[in-house]
This record gives structure tokens, sequence and C-alpha cells, in this order.
């Protein structure tokens, strides 16, 4: 798949609990989804005004109330455009920012604009970097609370013996693994001592549709915060690849990640212990290290987490053939959001 993999050493950590060392309580929310802003009807028993011509100031009053409801359903149409973590915010939330249909992450002006996407998601996509026993992967992740839960591919903490997060601005902590879902090569880390990160969009796969245009953003080779755009090249696709823990260093050498399509092994063999998932195909620029990362629509919602690119690189013997061809995976957000409940029990398979 698309992680990073490289020998022990190469990369160094700052402290990990950095001036904000304080220990955070972890709840898991019962509900992961928003639910829509409520109507806004009468009031119950309000009376009803008798038949015939009103006095003046009653007609005042009146035109007095509708403005008041007029102004009220503006302000409840703001809300339920605004972003799904604006809404969190205000509520006091650490609940993840799931929601069920699309939300306006980016200004209705600058849907579509990478400029705009990029600035508004990548404050929720971290480099992750996981200590193995003969040396380091790296790859990414994406922050769905405020306190600190990070959704990443299962092939990039594997066989971890521990986790380093760093974030967009650079702070770094040591994270916790909390599940895996080794079928849907899933899964969720939590952050020590975080609070106040913000939680991308997780929008609605289902109705993504081929052509459209997406932003992809993750840690390709240590690059931490690279964006690139593309569109979606196809849709349930069967990519199979392997849940041997063992294989989550890359054997390729490369730092990609082995998988099948269509009866054929990229980027190495994918052994005899395997799962197959349905992922959405995109022509977005992913490499060694995107793994985990996010795969995000023109309005800024999260519509899948990049897991597998074909590199080209242990085929070639030329670099200037090495690197991202334009074959990539991403698994749907809409897979993710059922299987965090599961994660989120602190399931291990």
């Amino acid at each position: 798949m698309t992680e990073s993999f490289r020998r022990s050493g190469e990369y160094d950590y700052d402290d990990p609990q950095g001036p904000h060392s304080q220990q955070y309580g972890y709840s898991a929310p019962v509900n992961p989804e928003w639910p829509p802003p409520p109507a806004y009807e009468p009031t119950a028993g309000s009376p009803v005004p008798a038949a015939g011509p009103e006095p003046e100031p009653r007609r005042r009053r009146t035109r007095g109330s509708v403005a008041l409801l007029a102004a009220v359903a503006i302000v409840a149409a703001a809300v339920g455009g605004a972003t799904a973590y604006g809404f969190q915010e205000l509520a006091g939330k650490n609940d993840v920012t799931a929601t069920g249909t699309s939300t306006a992450v980016v200004p209705a002006g600058k849907k579509g604009d990478v400029a705009a996407i990029a600035a508004a998601v990548s404050p929720s996509v971290v480099e992750i970097n996981a200590t193995l026993d003969n040396g380091s992967s790296t790859g990414s992740g994406v922050v769905i609370s405020s306190n600190g839960e990070i959704v990443t591919n299962n092939h990039v903490i594997a066989g971890a013996q521990s986790v380093k997060v760093r974030t967009s601005d650079g702070h770094s902590y040591t994270a916790d693994v909390v599940g895996t879902d080794s079928s849907k090569d899933l899964a969720l880390i939590k952050l020590e001592g975080a609070s106040g990160l913000r939680a991308a969009s997780l929008g609605n796969s289902s109705g993504v549709q081929v052509g459209d245009s997406v932003v992809a953003i993750g840690s390709p080779e240590g690059l931490t915060g690279t964006v690139t755009s593309g569109i979606v090249s196809a849709l349930d696709r069967d990519v199979t690849v392997p849940t041997d823990e063992s294989q989550a260093q890359g054997q390729g050498g490369d730092g990609s990640w082995p998988f099948q399509f269509g009866g054929r092994n990229f980027n190495g063999d994918t052994g005899s212990s395997t799962t197959t998932y349905k992922a959405i195909q995109t022509d977005a620029s992913l490499n060694p290290g995107n793994s985990g990362g996010a795969l995000i629509d023109a309005a800024g919602n999260i519509i899948g987490i990049n897991s597998a690119m074909y590199s080209s690189s242990q085929q070639a013997s030329s670099s200037s053939d090495a690197g991202s061809i334009g074959l990539g995976f991403a698994i749907p957000v809409n897979t993710v959001k059922s299987d965090l409940a599961k994660l989120r029990s602190g399931g291990r398979n």
C-alpha cells in the first residue's frame, strides 16, 4: 500500500508530550452521526386569531413575529450549512464529525478550489511513524475527534512497538492503538494528552460519482501535508490486500504496500492471508507514506482513506519511471463510519 518504510534512526521526534503533558480522559461518543437541525414549527398551543379584521396593534405584533421567525430560520440555515467541525465546537463535543450528507467545509464560492480545500482540511491530517522490530514505517491519518482520535490504515501501525504522530502545526504526540480491523485495513489510534484538534468532516461516499474532483492529503516519504488533486477514476474496485502482520513492513523495500487487482500482484506478493474490499479508484498522485491519509471531495468532506497505490519503481530500471502513475485506491468513508463502533470497542483482528 502506500506507507513509507525506513530503517530505525532515520527520523527523530521531539518530546511527544511537549509543553502540554496533561492527560485527558477518553470517552467514546454513543452516536458519531450529527442529527440534522430540527424544523422550526409554530409553538404548540398558540391562540388562533378570531375571524374578521384585526386591530392595528395586533397586525404590528404579527409582523414582528414573522420577522423574528424569519431571522430564526436564517440562523438555522446558517448552522445547517456550516462545517460539522463548527457545530461540534458550538456544542462543546468531542464526538467524531461524521455526516450523512455533504456539508460546506469550504465556502460555496470556493467549492472545488484546491487551495481552499487544502487550507480547510490539512489541519485534520497527520503524519504517523510506527516503530517496528527492525525499522519504522511512515503513513498518514485523519483526525476524527478534537481529543485525538485518528483513523488510519491497519498496515501503517501493524506490528508497531510504539506510535508517534506529528500534526500539521508541528506538535508531536505519542499514540495508543485503540482498535484494528485487518479485514478492512483500518485502525483507530488515540493521541495522549491531546485536545482542541480540528476534526475532519466525514462525508458520504455513496454519493461519489466517476469524474468527481478529489484532493488527497498525506505524508508521502515523510513530507507532511503534501497535497495532490485529480478525479475519481472508478468505483467499487475489488482490491485485495494482505492481513499477515509481518507484511506490514513493505517487503518490496520501497515502502509500497502489496495488493492485488484483476488477478495481478502489485508492489510485491500479498501472500496467502488476504482480504478484499471495495475501493474508490483515483488518479490523484499517491506515493509511499500516503496510506491512511484523506481523499476529499470538492466541498471539503472526507470521502475515503487512501490505502493502496501502484508504484512502477520495482519493475523499472530508470528512475524517471518511479513514483505515482495515477493508479491509487481509497477505502470509502462509509466503510470507515460503519466500522468505528468496532474500532472504538478495542477490537483487534
